[in-house]
C-alpha cells in the first residue's frame, strides 16, 4: 500500500507520488523501470509501497523526472515519520484497554503522572513512567514479578498490578539518597526501631527512613494497589545500595511492623542479585531457595519483635488472655499491644472476632 490511513493520520509513500507522475506523463510502469535502469518487480514494489526508496533511487527518480534529490528524501523521511506514528497511535489504542486494569489515580495521588482524561494520554504518561515501550510489558509473567504460570486464578489484572506496583517502588527508591550500605550499622539500630512501635506514625517515620537511609537502605512505603497482592519488596540497586518497600496494606501497626522485620530480614540475607517480592495470594513463583529466605524473614520479624522465650513463657502462664494480660505483656517487652494481640490471633490462641481488637491501631503514614 502506498497510503495508510488510520483515523485523521495519512502516510503518502515515495511510490504514491510516482504513480501520478507516470499517470500524468501516460508512462507505464515498465516503461519507467526501462528508463530507471531497473526491473518491472522492483518499480512495480515501490510505486504500491512494498519496499522503501533507496538513495541510489532517490537519485535516479531525480534525473528521469527533472526534481530534486532532496524531494525525494524529504517525500520518505516523511513517510517513515508519518507511518511510526501510525503505529505508535495504533499501539496507543490497542493498550488503552490495557487501562482499565490499572488505577491511574494511584500514580495521579502520588504525584507521579499527570492528570490525563483520555486514555491514550493515560498509556502514554504510563509508559514513560515505567520505562516500558508498551504496557503490554506489564502482562508478562517474567517481568518483575515471577508469577506461577499454571495457577488458573491468576489473570492479568493481578499480573500488571504487580509488575506496576513493583516498578513505581524501584522507581521512588532509585531517588532516595542514602549513605553506602553498611550492615554492621543496619544491625545496631534494629532495637531502636523495635522502640518506635509505640510511637505514631508523624513521630516514628521520619526518623526511621532516615535511619535507614544511613545504612543504605532506601525505605519506600507505598499504598496499597488493588489487585496486586504484593505486600513488600527488597531490590537491591547496587552493592551500596537496597530498596525495601512496604505497602499499606490493612493499615493495621501489627502489620505494618511485622511486614517492616520482614523485609529488613530479607535485607540482611543480602541476596544481591535477587529481587525478593513478598505477596499473600500465593501467586508467586517460589524455588526452594525463595521459599526458604521467607521463613528466615518470617521468622526473623517475629523474633525481633517479641523475643521467642519471653512469648512462650507468656504463652504457658496463660490459657485465656484478657486485654490486662496482654497490654502488661506488651509494656514488660516495650512494643505496641496490638502485636501481641496480632501474634496470638495469628497462632490460634485468640479469635480475630473479638472485643480486644480495640488493642490494635490503625496508622496512616505518607510517604515523604
Amino acid at each position: 500500500m502506498n497510503k495508510i490511513i488510520y483515523k485523521e493520520l495519512i502516510a503518502f509513500h515515495p511510490g504514491y507520488y510516482i504513480k501520478d507522475l507516470i499517470d500524468e506523463l501516460g508512462m507505464t510502469q515498465d516503461e519507467l523501470a526501462k528508463r530507471l535502469g531497473s526491473s518491472g518487480k522492483n518499480i512495480s514494489d515501490l510505486i504500491n509501497g512494498k519496499c522503501n526508496l533507496s538513495d541510489e533511487m532517490a537519485l535516479k527518480l531525480s534525473i528521469v523526472f527533472g526534481t530534486t534529490i532532496d524531494m525525494w528524501l524529504n517525500l520518505n523521511k516523511t513517510f517513515i515519520s508519518k507511518k511510526l506514528e501510525i503505529e505508535k497511535r495504533i499501539l496507543e489504542d490497542e493498550q488503552c484497554e490495557l487501562i482499565k486494569y490499572i488505577d491511574y489515580n494511584f500514580g495521579v495521588n502520588l504525584k507521579l503522572v499527570k492528570q490525563a482524561r483520555k486514555s491514550t494520554e493515560k498509556v502514554r504518561e504510563l509508559q514513560k513512567y515505567f520505562k516500558v515501550s508498551s504496557l503490554d510489558v506489564l502482562k508478562r509473567h517474567d517481568f518483575l514479578v515471577q508469577c506461577r504460570t499454571a495457577v488458573a486464578q491468576i489473570q492479568d489484572i493481578n499480573v500488571i498490578n504487580a509488575n506496576a506496583w513493583i516498578q513505581t517502588a524501584i522507581n521512588i527508591g532509585n531517588n532516595i539518597d542514602v549513605d553506602d550500605f553498611n550492615i554492621k550499622k543496619l544491625k545496631s539500630i534494629l532495637p531502636d526501631i523495635r522502640k518506635m512501635t509505640t510511637q505514631s506514625p508523624d513521630i516514628f517515620y521520619p526518623e526511621l527512613k532516615s535511619k535507614l537511609a544511613s545504612c543504605g537502605v532506601a525505605l519506600v512505603l507505598l499504598p496499597n494497589l488493588k489487585n496486586c497482592g504484593v505486600n513488600g519488596a527488597v531490590k537491591w540497586i547496587s552493592k551500596e545500595k537496597v530498596i525495601l518497600a512496604i505497602n499499606d496494606r490493612r493499615k493495621y501497626a501489627d502489620t505494618f511492623w511485622f511486614s517492616l522485620f520482614h523485609e529488613l530480614g530479607h535485607v540482611l540475607q543480602q541476596r544481591v542479585k535477587i529481587l525478593i517480592i513478598s505477596e499473600e495470594n500465593d501467586i508467586l513463583e517460589q524455588d526452594e531457595l525463595m521459599q526458604r529466605l521467607e521463613e528466615d524473614a518470617d521468622s526473623f520479624s517475629q523474633n525481633m519483635l517479641i523475643p521467642e522465650s519471653n512469648y512462650n513463657e507468656f504463652v504457658k502462664q496463660h490459657t485465656q488472655f484478657s486485654k490486662y494480660d496482654i497490654v502488661n505483656f506488651a509494656k514488660s517487652i516495650d512494643i505496641h499491644p496490638g502485636i501481641v494481640l496480632g501474634r496470638l490471633q495469628k497462632e490460634n490462641y485468640i479469635s480475630y472476632k473479638t472485643t480486644l481488637n480495640s488493642l490494635k491501631t490503625k496508622y496512616h503514614v505518607v510517604q515523604l
